[in-house]
């Protein structure tokens, strides 16, 4: 029988993901210290990484997700006026939403990692109290999710959706196709 694919993430977004595939997973919540600034691209792998060794299976599945602006990284708001100043700062400006992914089969590691463009259209006061007021910002890197009502505040995407979702299928395709097509590792 074929090992069952653990998924080291508390994301409901990833699960959903996964669950639209028709991926057969568990879930194991890692408890890890992530990297939170410097080149996106190595910090996101670097945290699933982290991630992924940090949660027990034969094969195990992590990613990371960052918003960054600038060099800037903006992760999950600690409340309602640090995701306002989050919104403010990506109003009218295109932003990179960069994910490290990991799969991990036994010793063998495999990492990937995406960044789509995402361009916010020029935010009113109405908007952005009408999405804070929404309380979607919350638990969401960058203040939003463009999957739910922050769809309003994007004007254009260049790259994968999921990626700022928050699991880049076209990475987990290229990473494990066989996972993707039968469901399982």
């Amino acid at each position: 029988m074929a090992p069952k694919l653990i998924l080291a993430s508390r994301s409901p977004q990833r699960r959903a993901i996964l669950e639209q595939l028709g991926i057969e997973f568990e879930v194991s919540v890692p408890d890890v210290e992530e990297v939170s600034g410097g080149d996106p691209r190595e910090g996101v792998v670097e945290n699933a990484l982290r991630k992924a060794r940090a949660v027990d299976g034969d094969c195990v599945l992590a990613a990371d997700t960052a918003v960054v602006l600038g060099g800037q990284w903006y992760g999950k708001p600690a409340d309602e006026r640090e995701a306002e100043s989050y919104l403010r700062t990506l109003s009218g400006r295109t932003h990179q939403v960069w994910s490290g992914i990991v799969l991990r089969d036994r010793d063998n590691e495999r990492t990937g990692h995406a960044v789509t463009q995402v361009t916010f259209r020029q935010l009113e006061p109405a908007d952005l109290r009408w999405y804070l007021d929404s309380g979607e910002w919350r638990e969401r890197a960058g203040a939003y999710a463009i999957q739910g009502r922050g769809s309003a505040l994007v004007e254009e995407i260049d790259g994968d959706f999921w990626n700022v979702v928050g699991l880049p299928v076209a990475e987990l395709v290229r990473l494990a196709p066989d996972v993707v097509r039968n469901g399982m590792p």
